[in-house]
């Protein structure tokens, strides 16, 4: 067998992992967000004043935010569900340490710090949460498809073949939610007196990079003969053109209908969709071909995967649309946000349900069609993820509260604490260093050049293949390129974000 037939074969034929396993694995990066957050607010107690070396906040954020995510899929992914607890027992105790130096300042009884929070305002024009699970996708998906190619990856988190739950099958819904999220229609603030298709043509004009780079990433596929798994997209289709095609497509339907009832739009397409599959020859045809003997002849045949795929996640696309749009609404007090995570945990025990249902009797959870169940899946753990994140943030501006000019970067702003005038409600609290930490956060970066983050490490990971026999690396090795990797791919995010530069063109 060629190596190349080797390295195919070395990620084919999975049947993901539990979905426990999963949730537990996307604990992770809330937790460590909320450690990053608290050993600030601690170094600020200690010394008077926020952290300022650019360096040291570099090495903070990935010794903090992306490292322990390489670790957990590698080495330490045989005792996942003992990491979380270690990380929150940590966090537990570093908020412990702040509560307590704090009230030898200011004795105010805790029942009071709470009703204060509570009536905490916040910035209503930056929902951090929202950035940080954009970021969060990126870096995970970052840290999967290289790792992937190497044996410390557990099997059970690549894609399944056909039926399964593998981390990375929710890692490409996932990145379909996040791009949604914060859509030119979830953005738009008020509806435009302009005719409903006056701006299809700039979103039509938006999308040609993805197609662009899609058209390379085939060239180049091609051209150096590099492994692919084919029953992912089909033997000419990639993930950059299913980007591109579902924007287009949702762009065209919320042109067409009101974008409040996005939801009802998302509810037909994957129901209608998965009645086609179960009362035709499509599901067959996607998984067998045309001859029942996966016949790749014909542009069709050949990218059934790929193109059929794109009705399951445009469900999803516009389901997020319906999300990114309930996010935004007016909610700029602590016990506002609260609710509202309440609301989307009720949300998420309701599509839990319905998942259990779907996955009974009608059918198993499969990336490759994405079907109905893989559309409930993907959205459920992705406003699982959200909600950690809002509650994540909730925390921290509780924890910032406690400690007199205490700062976060990619954090909430107190527009109004209980104790401000009326006066001063719509004016950001002075906070120092507040503006030199958003220029020295890792999370920033990343955040103002997504696409080019996520086009580098794609680029990286080719070329680390091309170089290095992944399949037979060591664990020492493998530890040491994945870091080196995803250490080089934030470092140039991180020198772009302090010189203020964002490559965006389009």
């Amino acid at each position: 067998m060629s190596h190349k037939h080797l390295k195919e074969d070395f990620v084919s034929n999975f049947n993901g992992t539990s979905l426990l396993e999963i949730s537990l694995g996307l604990s992770l990066a809330p937790l460590c967000l909320l450690c990053r957050g608290l050993l600030l607010v601690l170094y600020h107690l200690h010394c008077g004043k926020p952290l300022s070396s650019r360096k040291c906040s570099l090495l903070l954020d990935f010794l903090v935010l992306v490292s322990p995510l390489v670790f957990s899929c590698t080495v330490l992914s045989s005792v996942l569900f003992v990491v979380p607890a270690i990380i929150a027992a940590f966090c537990a105790g570093t908020f412990s340490k702040i509560y307590s130096q704090r009230k030898h300042e200011i004795r105010v009884p805790f029942r009071q710090l709470v009703r204060d929070f509570q009536e905490t305002y916040l910035d209503p024009e930056y929902i951090p949460a929202v950035t940080v699970f954009r970021v969060y996708i990126n870096v995970l998906t970052s840290i999967s498809i290289l790792a992937v190619d190497f044996p410390q990856y557990p099997r059970r988190y690549a894609k399944a073949e056909t039926y399964g739950t593998g981390v990375m099958d929710f890692g490409v819904g996932a990145f379909i939610f996040s791009n949604a999220l914060v859509c030119p229609e979830v953005r738009q603030k008020s509806d435009v007196t302009q005719p409903k298709f006056s701006s299809l043509a700039r979103q039509f004009f938006s999308v040609w990079p993805l197609i662009f780079l899609g058209i390379g990433r085939l060239l180049s596929v091609k051209s150096i003969d590099y492994h692919e798994h084919t029953s992912e997209y089909g033997v000419h289709w990639n993930f950059f053109f299913t980007l591109a095609f579902v924007r287009l497509a949702a762009s065209l339907l919320l042109a067409i209908f009101p974008k409040n009832k996005s939801w009802i739009v998302a509810i037909n397409l994957a129901v209608l969709y998965q009645l086609i599959l179960n009362t035709t020859s499509l599901k067959m045809f996607i998984l067998h071909g045309s001859n029942g003997r996966d016949s790749r002849v014909g542009f069709l045949n050949a990218n059934r995967e790929g193109l059929l795929s794109l009705f399951g996640y445009l469900a999803i696309y516009m389901a997020s649309v319906q999300v990114g749009l309930c996010l935004l609404k007016c909610r700029n007090s602590v016990k506002g946000w609260m609710e509202a995570a309440c609301f989307l945990l009720l949300t998420v025990l309701l599509l839990f349900l319905l998942l259990h249902v779907s996955q009974a009797y009608v059918d198993p959870v499969s990336r490759r069609m994405a079907n109905l169940s893989y559309c409930i899946w993907v959205l459920a753990h992705c406003l699982t993820f959200l909600v950690w994140f809002v509650m994540t943030d909730l925390t921290l501006v509780f924890t910032k509260l406690l400690v007199k000019g205490a700062c976060v970067p990619c954090c909430w702003n107190v527009i109004k604490s209980p104790h401000t005038s009326k006066k001063q409600k719509t004016q950001v609290l002075p906070i120092e260093g507040e503006g030199k930490l958003s220029h020295i956060c890792l999370i920033s970066a990343i955040n103002k050049n997504q696409l080019l983050f996520f086009l580098l490490a794609n680029i990286m990971t080719g070329a680390v293949n091309i170089l290095i026999d992944t399949i037979h690396s060591k664990t020492a090795y493998t530890l040491c390129i994945l870091h080196l990797y995803m250490f080089f791919n934030c470092l140039i995010m991180y020198i772009l974000h302090a010189k203020n530069i964002v490559l965006k063109f389009w």
